[in-house]
């Protein structure tokens, strides 16, 4: 029995259509935890069993990880509340849940850094990294998939990039970082949960084919759209300024902030690529099938769920 958490999620939704095709011959069983079982696609609600409720709740947690052999966990992102509490606070019930109903291996979403200098002021990273520590503390074979920045972030960019021409972040325009499409983390945690010949704890870095700075994003977007893209590098303190405006706990928003700069000053670099499940997704070839729908669609078609 595999019990995949945030199913409805960017990755979730990816994990859940590449599990409920490749289960059966593995002779898995699927199990589900979601607030609310009508955001589930239609095609899998007969293929999945479903447990109601908050997957950071004990008691829903209890009625999911019994029997499960493996599970899925991704925490869903809260900017109310502190990135202790959004991260270790919210992953306590299930680290208990996975020593006392015997879970064998779980398969997390979490960041690069581990290990690196700058990993213990990085913000929401520093948080992800503790939560790691948490699961791993639990008894459970364990991999935490290490991520960058996601393509997919780009997308809440599509308006400004179809109205001005214009995509915005904190990096120096000429720093090159690794970035990855949420099919490759998806595809990567299908591949952990299917084949569990793995054991002890570990980090698995899910990367993109290269490392590619906001003037190379730049480029490649104008190249693959067709009309020109440029970039503008927004400062910490502004970015700080609009998030307390929009009525962000600001203990979230520092958090957001640091993780930020420590991604400035080289978080995400030098890190070994390792193979993935399969060929990983290029960025000019996510351009191609994913934002320039976004940037030509109508702007109220092109809002992130």
């Amino acid at each position: 029995m595999i019990v995949i958490t945030a199913p409805t999620g960017n990755i979730g939704r990816r994990l859940l259509s590449l599990l409920v095709d490749a289960a059966p011959a593995h002779g898995e069983e699927l199990r589900v935890v979601v607030r609310d079982p009508a955001r589930l696609p239609a095609a899998v609600r007969g293929r999945v069993e479903v447990v109601t409720g908050s997957h950071g709740d004990p008691a829903t947690v209890e009625r999911a990880f019994t029997g499960a052999d493996a599970v899925f966990w991704l925490v869903p992102p809260d900017a109310s509340v502190t990135p202790e509490a959004g991260f270790s606070g919210f992953t306590r019930p299930a680290a208990r849940a996975f020593a006392a109903l015997g879970v064998g291996h779980v398969v997390g979403v979490s960041a690069l850094g581990r290990g690196t200098p700058l990993a213990a002021r990085a913000g929401l990273v520093t948080a992800s990294l503790a939560m790691d520590d948490l699961i791993a503390g639990s008894g459970v074979a364990y991999r935490a998939l290490a991520n960058p920045s996601f393509y997919e972030n780009l997308l809440e960019e599509a308006d400004s990039i179809r109205a001005e021409g214009v995509f915005t972040d904190t990096l120096a325009a000429d720093r090159p970082v690794p970035l990855v499409a949420v099919a490759d983390i998806a595809a990567t945690a299908a591949g952990l949960l299917l084949d569990r010949s793995w054991s002890g704890v570990g980090s698995v870095p899910v990367l993109g084919p290269q490392d590619l700075s906001p003037d190379d994003l730049a480029r490649i977007m104008t190249e693959e759209l067709g009309r020109p893209v440029r970039y503008r590098r927004q400062p910490l303190g502004e970015l700080r300024s609009d998030l307390l405006g929009y009525g962000l706990d600001g203990a979230f928003v520092e958090a957001l902030v640091e993780m930020k700069r420590a991604k400035d000053e080289g978080l995400d670099s030098g890190v070994e690529r390792s193979p993935l499940a399969g060929p990983a997704t290029g960025f000019a070839q996510w351009c191609a099938q994913t934002l320039k729908p976004a940037v030509l669609a109508a702007p109220e078609a092109t809002d992130v769920h």
